[in-house]
């Protein structure tokens, strides 16, 4: 008897739906595991590397207006798992050629017996990427995204270095949030940003002792809105959507999904060092491109006038001059920003577009991103939010030979404002024309997404040195930031590398602010801060009055580069990294600290006895430009004083 019941007992239990309570995947290398947990209904995960805690227990799920799939969960045993191994190719990012390896699992979570969500966990060696899969309930084909708990739970003693979001609807003309405020390094947990908004991704923490970990998203476009991170006590941050007054209140700050349908992927790169952090691919690993290019897209460099000559600048005559400098310096382009529908006129664009074409120099023109929810006077106003005006206007652009616009002022993550972004590249494409974005949101692995997008700002850009000597003074400092945490995973538009002293139309003293970097620290810029397409803080003048090394190192330095690596360095104190064109490297290091940066440099990756072009700055931060060999143990000691730079070029 006893006998028979048990086997009913054991059959009836193999007809019961099958349940964990614990599953794992971990990186290629078998360093990073990722657990999920399900206890009282709720899914966690949490991250360790080499058996050291990075994430704690951190909650999982989606609040939905067809059902609250954050609790009553069950968390199947059921595991689809494949091995990804990938090749792909992108000109416009920090590597040429990535080759992408990670072990995928998709874990099944279930309400009452029926499908809820799938949650998608991705794991290459430094990199996490998960995304949920939202199922039809009953006769639901459609639903909203009430909320995410998706968080983040860092154990004590972390430090953050975080970008606050701004409130919505201020600043400028009602243009924020832009993704433009200043960083807070090292601070400690448990802040929720300015006026309790959150944070701007990527968001950087130093883990104590142990390592770092950066928390983005990427795959965001038309079909889900951009996020924040908004802090808790305990260490947790979760997701935040959002706010409702964005946008002058237009549009849903909650996303909307067809069912089924994925959400965007939110990433975790993760380390003992900034190493994984500077180099990740993961923004453009987990992605795929939207539509295929309509022809191939050159990145390349230029010039423009606003960043001296501001708005009065944005003249025939001076955006004639441009061109000439932009050809003296074998430059590709010209940016004419705001104004010239009414300064310049269309007719004589046309005339500017074909004097350039003769010279070998194309225009890109800036446009106001829209009428309706922002107070900016600058025009065009009116036409990129409009798809009849827009594609006319392309149309325009196509036939006299513009390369590429910059869109500005765009103050929102809401869906319908990613609707806009990828409404604009697509137009574009079919018309041939790149795309830049300022005033603007993160790009979120939109290089692969979008083949015509060639840069966004999101940052504190080369504009606040003209405005206060307050930004000059912390140019370094911010300098020392961008390499770790903003331009880590997308490129960075920042239209610097001045070599004025002074920021005004003709470089003279007692007139507008001051630059305090070296001429060295410009050129260094240029190489860290990474964009495919750039557009230089340079002026005509500097043809005769910065030093000759200068202007011949910004004539040929790259804007494209095939391999990147992290050399030494510190948010918001000093960093070295090195990049490669071709065969020839690019080593480049600024300093923000009081005192000199101090440093004994591996350059293994070029061979010893390599002959060395040195850019380096005296301690009253005068640049030069000497050769030395590199030595058997390819060891190099150098000094870069605060404010100053360093680039070394070998092969």
């Amino acid at each position: 008897m006893k006998k028979m019941l048990s086997a009913i007992a054991g059959l009836m239990l193999s007809l019961l739906p099958l349940m964990a309570t614990e599953l794992t995947v971990s990186s290629p290398d078998g360093n990073m595991l990722v657990t999920l947990s399900n206890e009282t209904g709720k899914t966690t995960y949490s991250v360790t590397y080499k058996g050291t805690p990075f994430i704690n227990a951190s909650p999982l799920g989606l609040n939905t207006n067809v059902g609250d799939f954050t609790q009553d969960l069950t968390l199947s045993d059921q595991v689809k798992r494949r091995t990804l191994d990938e090749t792909y190719s992108l000109p416009n990012i920090k590597k040429s050629q990535v080759h992408y390896t990670a072990n995928e699992a998709v874990f099944v979570l279930t309400q009452k017996d029926k499908p809820a969500l799938d949650v998608v966990f991705r794991v290459s060696n430094n990199d996490i990427a998960f995304r949920y899969t939202v199922y039809p309930q009953r006769d639901r084909r459609s639903c909203v995204v009430n909320s995410e708990a998706t968080g983040f739970v860092f154990p004590q003693g972390t430090t953050t270095f975080l970008c606050p979001q701004s409130r919505s609807m201020v600043g400028f003309a009602r243009t924020m949030p832009s993704y433009e405020t200043s960083y807070s390094l090292d601070a400690p947990m448990g802040q929720n940003g300015r006026d309790n908004n959150g944070y701007t991704f990527p968001c950087l923490f130093k883990v104590n002792d142990k390592g770092w970990v950066l928390v983005s998203e990427t795959g965001v476009d038309s079909r889900y809105c951009g996020s924040r991170l908004l802090g808790h006590p305990d260490g947790l941050y979760t997701i935040g959507f959002p706010m409702e007054g964005e946008n002058n209140g237009n549009g849903t700050a909650t996303p909307g999904l067809p069912l089924p349908g994925q959400t965007p992927w939110r990433t975790i790169t993760l380390g003992e060092s900034l190493t994984p952090i500077v180099e990740t691919t993961v923004p453009f690993d987990v992605v795929e491109p939207r539509y295929e290019a309509s022809q191939e897209y050159k990145y390349t460099k230029g010039s423009w006038s606003w960043i001296m000559k501001m708005d009065g600048g944005t003249k025939y005559d001076m955006q004639k001059e441009y061109i000439d400098f932009s050809a003296a310096m074998g430059y590709q382009t010209i940016l004419v920003d705001a104004l010239w529908d009414t300064q310049i006129g269309r007719d004589k664009i046309e005339e500017l577009a074909k004097y350039g074409a003769g010279k070998g120099v194309s225009l890109y023109l800036w446009y106001n991103s829209n009428g309706y929810w922002n107070d900016a006077p600058q025009g065009p106003r009116g036409i990129m939010d409009n798809t009849i005006a827009r594609r006319k206007e392309m149309a325009w652009m196509q036939r006299i030979g513009v390369k590429g616009i910059k869109v500005d002022f765009f103050g929102g993550d809401k869906q319908v404002t990613m609707k806009l972004y990828e409404d604009i590249l697509y137009d574009a494409n079919d018309f041939g024309i790149m795309v830049i974005f300022h005033g603007c949101t993160l790009p979120r692995g939109w290089e692969r997404m979008y083949p015509n997008y060639a840069a966004s700002e999101a940052v504190l850009a080369s504009e606040n040195l003209y405005f206060g000597q307050g930004s000059c003074n912390n140019e370094a400092f911010n300098g020392c930031i961008h390499p770790f945490i903003r331009n880590t995973v997308g490129s960075m538009d920042f239209g610097g590398s001045t070599l004025n002293t002074f920021y005004n139309a003709n470089n003279t003293p007692n007139k507008g602010s001051k630059r305090m970097t070296s001429d060295v620290y410009a050129l260094a810029t240029a190489v860290l801060f990474q964009s495919g397409v750039q557009h230089f803080a340079l002026t005509p003048n500097n043809l005769t009055d910065a030093p000759t090394w200068a202007i011949d190192f910004m004539k040929q330095v790259p804007t494209t580069w095939d391999d990147v690596r992290f050399l030494d360095g510190y948010p918001g104190k000093y960093v070295v990294m090195a990049r490669r064109k071709g065969d020839t490297w690019y080593i480049a290091g600024i300093n923000a600290q009081d005192s000199p940066a101090e440093l004994s440099l591996d350059l293994s990756l070029l061979p010893a006895g390599t002959a060395l072009s040195m850019y380096q700055d005296d301690a009253q931060l005068k640049g030069s430009l000497t050769t030395v060999k590199l030595s058997k143990k390819q060891q190099l000691k150098v000094s870069i004083p605060k404010n100053g730079g360093l680039v070394i070029l070998g092969k």
